[in-house]
């Protein structure tokens, strides 16, 4: 997607422990990492110099995010079902406005999520065709309903992790994109087109600032 369309410099702004902005830092994006965890920022500083990439991180908040992270970039990617953290729809509002006014003119935001459609109206399965946190790391839902998504993350060492997400729903979220400002959306499935996949496991979002010319 983003050099189909030839975009340069790239905004992480759910960085994690880096393993999105390492792979785009590898492929010759211009990448900048930014987390609300400084912890979290100091890992993927760490897993980057272990891939031989020095990544420039920044400690951010979404809903505040112009104020330290500085510029105008081609591009900006919310990975990793992270946008499910937030449970306020004021909070999503204006982290989606601070994501828009990072971008150029023709910037495109790249946003995933689980897909809680169907979680909610069918019940949790997964076909692990895509491994996004890892293929020995296991997530299931403990319990979910309108408001709350609890997950429980099982690793190989037999430690369990519980984690909250709002299960926000595929088109309540292009919504909110297109009030946001966003003129273009297209959303696929497990990394398909719409209809190609009837039951994914997350969707990706392309929303696109400018009209086709």
């Amino acid at each position: 997607m983003l050099k189909a369309r030839g975009k340069h410099s790239v905004l992480d702004v759910a960085a994690g422990t880096g393993f999105h902005s390492i792979q785009l830092a590898k492929a010759g994006f211009d990448v900048t990492s930014a987390d609300g965890s400084a912890e979290m920022l100091a890992k993927a500083f760490d897993n980057g110099r272990e891939h031989g990439v020095v990544l420039k991180t920044v400690h951010a908040d979404w809903r505040k995010l112009n104020k330290d992270v500085h510029g105008k970039f081609d591009a900006i990617i919310c990975l990793g079902n992270s946008f499910t953290h937030l449970f306020d729809e004021h909070d999503r509002r204006r982290a989606l406005a601070e994501f828009y006014a990072a971008l150029k003119h023709d910037g495109i935001l790249i946003i995933d999520q689980r897909n809680y459609d169907g979680i909610l109206d069918n019940g949790f399965s997964t076909k692990h065709k895509y491994y996004y946190c890892g293929d020995q790391v296991t997530a299931e839902p403990v319990h979910v309903d309108e408001g709350l998504a609890r997950f429980e993350y099982t690793f190989p060492d037999g430690s369990k992790h519980n984690l909250n997400m709002f299960p926000l729903r595929k088109n309540y979220v292009r919504d909110l994109l297109r009030e946001a400002g966003f003129q273009k959306l297209h959303s696929y499935g497990d990394f398909m087109e719409e209809g190609e996949e009837s039951d994914p496991d997350f969707f990706v979002h392309l929303a696109e600032k400018e009209y086709d010319r």
